[in-house]
């Protein structure tokens, strides 16, 4: 089952209607915009010639059968496949450096399995997902703003391989995802990662009774809990707490005892500082919990 890159919307809301229904267990592929709606081709397409309001570009939204509010929706990301060239973009104004920037630039990048040839210097691959979420309850937010239901938390961990875990706060959960990026660095900082064009093959299931805080990634190895706010403090003080959430539902630590494992062993990461809102991520090795 296949949702084209013609189904997409600019806002997670319980009042978008579903282009495709499945059982829980199903295997989607979703393919998707870049997240200039694949409007910057080439060098010559800067900043200031996007449509602003096309921007973030979410495929979706996928109704789950069976999911009621209160559930949660597992997302298994079980291959990303991706364009053969992306975009990253410069502008005055744009990112953490935007007042030391003088012009705008874009660089073109050609993509393989090696990795990305960016001006001339190899990068590897870090295939990621930028914006993936459920339709939030009350009012809807833009696919540009990360939060509680997920949306652009720009978090390098949700890439093959991992699960991330969602809040069912409509029926049917309303699961919409794009803006991939070949490869971006931690935090963002320029507000562009490798913009890029693909696919991505997802396993949807429906939780009952899920115990731990959300938004949830599991990898591998690890236990990620993800804060979108509107600052690094504020977002930190989530993905925190909702760690010593997850350490104390599967281990006999105190609260105390949580908070202080996380300092001998935590890592608190920012996946992005140029959104609407801030998002952090705490990570602890899966094996500590063990």
């Amino acid at each position: 089952m296949k949702i084209l890159s013609e189904n997409i919307i600019f806002n997670m809301d319980a009042e978008n209607e579903a282009v495709l229904s499945v059982d829980s267990g199903a295997r989607v592929t979703f393919e998707t915009l870049d997240c200039f709606s694949n409007t910057v081709l080439s060098s010559e397409d800067l900043v200031s010639s996007i449509d602003f309001s096309k921007v973030n570009p979410a495929t979706g939204p996928l109704y789950v059968n069976g999911a009621e509010v209160g559930d949660t929706l597992k997302v298994t990301i079980n291959q990303i496949r991706l364009a053969e060239q992306g975009a990253v973009v410069t502008a005055p104004g744009l990112g953490r450096l935007a007042d030391h920037i003088k012009k705008e630039e874009t660089i073109i990048c050609k993509v393989t399995e090696e990795g990305v040839d960016y001006h001339g210097i190899k990068i590897p691959l870090k295939k990621m997902i930028g914006v993936i979420g459920t339709a939030p309850a009350g009012e809807a937010v833009n696919t540009g703003t990360p939060g509680d239901h997920g949306g652009n938390m720009d978090t390098s961990r949700i890439a093959e391989g991992s699960i991330l875990y969602l809040p069912v706060n409509v029926k049917g959960a309303l699961l919409a995802l794009g803006d991939l990026h070949a490869t971006m660095g931690d935090g963002k900082i320029m507000g562009s990662g490798l913009e890029i064009a693909g696919e991505v093959d997802v396993t949807v299931e429906v939780v009952k009774d899920f115990p731990l805080p959300l938004p949830l990634v599991e990898t591998e190895d690890l236990w990620v809990t993800i804060g979108s706010r509107e600052n690094m403090e504020e977002a930190s003080d989530v993905a925190i707490l909702n760690m010593t959430e997850v350490i104390t539902q599967k281990s006999t630590v105190t609260l105390n005892q949580a908070g202080m494992l996380l300092t001998l062993a935590g890592r608190l990461v920012a996946c992005q500082v140029v959104n609407p809102n801030v998002t952090m991520r705490m990570e602890l090795p899966k094996s500590i919990l063990k």
